[in-house]
């Protein structure tokens, strides 16, 4: 497997919209600027980059204005869809990205045995890092923990977890099960405390688009071991973290990076842009001198 440890700060990265199309200076611009801020690794053509409603050339110039302004920082490539074909030819189209990061897949609703065939097959059509990611609020599936160790245990390139499922139970399962190298990455930005405190590698972050330089200090402080002061960033943070989520991502952050001058409030249908409620929230919060 090739080398690739992804721990820390990775942003989960939004895709700017210009008159409908893909806005790649804007975009170009936004991982310059996570890059200049102490990101340690960037997630693009995920569910915060509204991948499913981009083409395939979108994807691969989305991936490889990633790369080109990556200035070294490992890149992990959305991939996962709900069926081997569909992940595997994102694989192929994705294929210089260092790692992939794979959804449990959406919808079909299968069983533990179903999932864990499914990551087998995929993992095994690369030898790069494929990081698992549990979602059930999105995909109507949960990963359980038993599975995700066994995935880790039997499968060399099964590198790691993003674990959105906010079950801490479960997550704690897996941190105390899982083998020497197997990455466990918080997947909601208000977990990223408790789930670090008890031994978590590092976040995806959505939060990072708007505040990354907060963000960096936040994970990086952290992985130091400073949980007292983790603990109070935490508390500074959360209403942000909060007002994030208030509609679904990536709609409140798309119109936080509009009025941060970053992009256009642009979002492709199904989803719409934030409520004036949201953005009068946004505009306040965005006002703090921390952001």
């Amino acid at each position: 497997m090739e080398s690739c440890i992804l721990k820390g700060l990775g942003t989960a990265l939004v895709t700017p919209f210009k008159g409908g199309e893909v806005d790649y200076p804007a975009f170009s611009a936004t991982v310059d600027w996570q890059v200049e801020t102490g990101v340690d690794f960037l997630v693009p053509l995920g569910t915060t980059g509204e991948t499913p409603t981009l083409s395939e050339s979108e994807k691969l110039q989305v991936l490889e204005v990633t790369l080109q302004h990556a200035a070294g920082k490992p890149v992990m490539a959305g991939v996962g869809t709900n069926s081997v074909s569909g992940t595997l030819a994102n694989l192929r189209l994705l294929q210089d990205a260092d790692a992939f990061l794979v959804v449990v897949p959406y919808y079909n609703k299968p069983p533990q045995r179903g999932i864990y065939e499914y990551y087998k097959a995929v993992a095994s059509a690369t030898d790069k890092p494929v990081y698992i990611y549990n979602v059930p609020g999105r995909t109507g599936s949960n990963i359980e923990a038993e599975t995700t160790l066994a995935l880790a245990r039997d499968i060399p390139n099964i590198a790691g977890i993003k674990e959105a499922s906010g079950n801490i139970g479960q997550i704690e399962k897996i941190l105390e099960g899982r083998p020497s190298g197997f990455a466990v990455l918080s997947g909601n930005d208000d977990d990223t405390c408790t789930l670090m405190s008890k031994g978590a590698d590092g976040v995806i972050s959505v939060v990072s688009n708007v505040c990354p330089s907060a963000m960096a200090d936040f994970v990086h402080t952290l992985q130091k071991g400073d949980f007292e002061e983790g603990l109070a960033m935490h508390k500074r943070l959360e209403p942000i973290f909060k007002a994030l989520f208030v509609e679904p991502n990536p709609i409140p952050a798309k119109a936080a990076m509009s009025i941060l001058g970053l992009m256009e409030n642009s979002l492709r249908l199904p989803l719409v842009k934030a409520t004036p409620e949201t953005e009068k929230l946004l505009k306040e919060l965005l006002d703090q001198p921390w952001i």
